[in-house]
């Protein structure tokens, strides 16, 4: 759990008084890869091995689902907390995406945005086809379970979460960070890692869907994504064009279905 405490001057009916708050962590790393800057995102500490494996995988960079790289930390701040690690790759194992890659500030409202061009994605892989079906009512249930887990979000109300499950309501993953796409990275990363990302077939965000949390999904090949929020027109658009099935608003029972109806459960009212 990475937070900090803060004093804060509250005002509330009438008057002042100086609180105590703790906020999320931001931090910012630095990510080379083979010696070479890649990138510097700006993230929550904690899970960094997750976030850098999912972020090379979900950026088109290092696609393969062997594990055989390693992190060497560059550099700590103060408090600590690593802000430079190198990537070793095999350079043979490394896609083209990476040579024509651009140094990018990856700020965690938005993660790396337009580092791939649209037809990068359209073309990075056939479209998903899947004839599976999810049942809507298990998504309030699946939410519960994520929410259980949110804990640097109960004590700082600053973070974001992702989550991944199986079609049964499984929990596979759940991670948290100040940016969403950090928090969708974290989840795939620890996937990778652990080997169980062809299980994931539902992930769940705490906030909107954007276009890069839809490119995301259907690089890890997962064909549902649900989000408490709303979508964005570029991502419900991508959305039915790659055959994810994209899930807004998912409060209090309620869903909005944006793209490939036909793989939710729906019963007709009589």
């Amino acid at each position: 759990m990475f937070t900090a405490k803060y004093q804060g001057l509250k005002y509330s009916k009438g008057s002042f008084r100086k609180v105590d708050d703790y906020l999320t962590v931001e931090e910012a790393l630095r990510i080379s890869i083979n010696g070479e800057p890649f990138t510097v995102t700006m993230r929550t500490p904690g899970n960094d091995e997750e976030l850098i494996r999912g972020l090379l995988f979900t950026e088109d960079i290092y696609k393969s689902d062997e594990n055989k790289y390693s992190l060497k930390v560059i550099q700590r701040n103060n408090q600590k907390v690593v802000t430079s690690v190198d990537v070793k790759i095999d350079p043979k194992l490394l896609r083209k995406q990476f040579i024509n890659s651009r140094n990018l500030l990856s700020v965690s409202s938005c993660g790396i945005c337009g580092k791939l061009e649209l037809d990068d994605i359209r073309g990075s892989e056939a479209k998903l086809i899947s004839s599976e079906m999810l049942d809507p009512k298990l998504l309030n249930k699946m939410f519960i379970k994520m929410n259980a887990k949110q804990q640097t979000f109960k004590r700082s109300g600053g973070s974001h979460a992702a989550a991944a499950f199986t079609l049964n309501g499984n929990l596979l993953s759940v991670m948290e960070d100040i940016g969403r796409h950090n928090a969708v990275d974290k989840v795939i990363g620890s996937l990778l890692l652990e080997k169980k990302l062809k299980q994931a077939r539902c992930l769940l965000i705490s906030g909107r869907v954007s276009y890069e949390i839809l490119s995301k999904t259907f690089i890890a090949q997962i064909p549902f994504l649900a989000a408490v929020s709303a979508p964005s027109t570029l991502a419900v658009d991508y959305a039915k064009e790659l055959g994810i099935t994209l899930i807004g608003f998912c409060r209090d029972g309620n869903v909005t279905v944006y793209s490939k109806v036909s793989n939710v459960l729906i019963k007709e009212k009589k």
